[in-house]
């Protein structure tokens, strides 16, 4: 019999945060299958994982704040553990969207230490509002993303027709010229 541990009201925190964030896992990009009808897509956590190494090496190669970058991109979708995987078409429809994922944002950070959760609450609003180089960069680097993963997908075989909906997106939501070049390459 393993004898329980109390955990301080620290530690706690943190397990419920890692819990919360840990859905992202097991939350599909819906997208790929309203869209493409894609069978199994990736995760978000998934889509996530990609980001956080495209921002490493995008920030190291401009001599950007890479670490920075790198937060970014890990807490850009954090919110989705609550309110999941939101298509532009939801976007439409809902309203209040962004009072939503301010909301679902808010609770996932209220489970951390005062210090980290205003830090990574500012970070979230720089990204949101691109205040930075570094929040530009990830926000593109996001859209980019997107776009290798529908050629991925099409070189699974799924419509070609149906994925070029996202390449196009992301070519229009780019304003970075060097992540434009590289989408022409996909």
């Amino acid at each position: 019999m393993i004898p329980s541990v109390k955990m301080s009201e620290k530690e706690e925190g943190l397990v419920n945060f890692l819990k919360m964030t840990g859905r992202l896992k097991r939350e599909p990009r819906r997208g790929w299958v309203l869209k493409a009808g894609v069978s199994n897509p990736e995760s978000v956590a998934d889509h996530t994982f990609r980001l956080v190494l495209l921002s490493m090496v995008l920030g190291d190669l401009r001599g950007l704040n890479t670490e920075k970058m790198m937060k970014l991109a890990v807490i850009h979708d954090l919110g989705e553990s609550l309110i999941g995987d939101i298509t532009p078409e939801d976007k439409d429809k809902v309203e209040s969207k962004e009072l939503d994922e301010v909301n679902a944002i808010n609770e996932v950070f209220s489970h951390l230490p005062d210090n980290l959760r205003e830090s990574y609450s500012r970070l979230w609003t720089e990204l949101g509002t691109s205040s930075s180089a570094e929040a530009k960069l990830v926000h593109d680097a996001d859209k980019l993303e997107m776009a290798l993963q529908a050629s991925e997908y099409i070189g699974e075989g799924y419509s070609k027709e149906m994925l070029s909906e996202f390449k196009v997106s992301a070519i229009q939501q780019i304003n970075d010229s060097n992540l434009l070049d590289i989408i022409r390459l996909i």
